[in-house]
């Protein structure tokens, strides 16, 4: 199922089938998608195995429910697991996703437990090199982070910043209270930067492809 996508070793650890998606990625079948509105609704997977409710920007999924996915042309793609990986979560996050709380709502979805134990990893996203925004935005994005925006935005111009959503991403999970360890990044992974390896709606506008990203729960029989 992993061909052409990216993984990384904080999921892989757990035994998680898991990929970031590339122009070259297979999509894999049987994946459940919501249809995705910058919201902070949370899916779940229904019993024909799609994605209950349909508008969601992330979903969640337990042992023997299947893989759950998010796209994204350029929005921070996060894929996380339960410290027994018997369940799983795919969420996307945008300025808006994240100003409302999608990365809390998503995290919150893996159920009770000690959250330090909960493992997250940051996919390919516009980097802070690439992603300029306004005061609004800016606005919007403090009332949620108040001192942490500043560590994430640079001005770049009057009433302008370039801004790193990965590190905004970074800093909710570290105040979710996860542990610095168990949260990785898909590294030097610009989608607008790169146009060999991803899609971006930055660089292509309403031509551009879209990024499938995908995660599995664990079955039981594998614990």
């Amino acid at each position: 199922m992993t061909q052409g996508f990216l993984c990384h070793p904080v999921l892989g650890a757990l035994g998680v089938e898991h990929g970031f998606g590339t122009r070259a990625a297979r999509s894999p079948s049987r994946v459940a998608l919501p249809r995705q509105v910058h919201g902070t609704v949370v899916a779940t997977v229904d019993s024909k195995g799609e994605a209950h409710p349909e508008e969601a920007d992330a979903i969640v999924s337990g042992a023997g429910e299947g893989p759950v996915g998010i796209v994204t042309a350029d929005c921070v793609p996060i894929l996380a697991a339960s410290a027994d990986a018997s369940k799983v979560v795919a969420i996307h996050a945008g300025w808006r996703g994240l100003a409302a709380g999608v990365v809390e709502a998503g995290i919150a979805a893996l159920g009770p437990g000690d959250a330090h134990e909960i493992r997250a990893v940051i996919g390919p996203a516009i980097g802070v090199c690439c992603y300029e925004v306004d005061a609004p935005v800016l606005g919007a994005l403090r009332l949620r982070f108040d001192g942490g925006l500043d560590r994430a935005t640079f001005e770049s111009r009057p009433g302008h910043a370039r801004l790193d959503l990965c590190e905004l991403v970074r800093t909710e999970l570290h105040a979710l209270g996860l542990a610095a360890s168990k949260i990785g990044a898909i590294e030097n992974a610009c989608t607008r930067c790169d146009d060999r390896r991803f899609h971006s709606y930055r660089r292509d506008g309403a031509e551009s492809g879209r990024l499938l990203h995908f995660i599995e729960p664990r079955s039981s029989d594998q614990a």
